[in-house]
C-alpha cells in the first residue's frame, strides 16, 4: 500500500496548464482533420508500397497454369493443371492433393463465346411470357 501512495499524489495535483482557457473548437478541430489526413496517406501510401513489393515480374512466365475443373463434392474437387509439357489431374480435398493421372500437354479446343446479354434477356423474356 506504501508504494501506491506516492502514485495517488499525482492524482490529485492539478494538470500543468489547467488554469489556461480550453481551446478553440476550429483550432481543435482543424488538428484532429489534419490529423485524419496524415493516418489516411500514411495507410494509402503503406498499400501502395505493399502492392509494389508483392507484384511479380512481368517477364517471369507462369510455372503452374490452371486448366480446369469440377466439383466432385461438397469439399472434394479435381483440377487439371499444366506444369511443363505434362497435364496433372489431380484429386483436392481438404488437407489433401493427390495425383490421379498424368497427360501428356493438349491443345483445348475453342469454346463458343457466350451469348450477348441482350439474347440472354430476349430468351428469359420470351420463356417467362409463354
Amino acid at each position: 500500500m506504501r508504494q501506491f501512495l506516492p502514485l495517488s499524489f499525482l492524482l490529485l495535483t492539478p494538470a500543468h496548464g489547467a488554469e489556461s482557457a480550453p481551446p478553440e473548437l476550429g483550432a481543435s478541430l482543424a488538428t484532429m482533420v489534419a490529423g485524419l489526413f496524415i493516418v489516411l496517406a500514411l495507410l494509402m501510401g503503406a498499400l501502395w508500397l505493399l502492392k509494389r513489393v508483392q507484384a511479380p515480374g512481368g517477364a517471369s512466365p507462369r510455372v503452374v497454369r490452371i486448366i480446369g475443373g469440377a466439383m466432385l463434392g461438397a469439399r472434394e474437387r479435381i483440377v487439371v493443371v499444366e506444369i511443363g509439357e505434362s497435364w496433372l489431374a489431380l484429386g483436392v480435398a481438404p488437407g489433401q492433393v493427390s495425383l490421379l493421372c498424368e497427360l501428356p500437354k493438349q491443345t483445348l479446343p475453342a469454346a463458343d463465346p457466350p451469348p450477348d446479354f441482350s439474347q440472354r434477356l430476349l430468351a428469359a423474356l420470351r420463356r417467362h411470357a409463354s
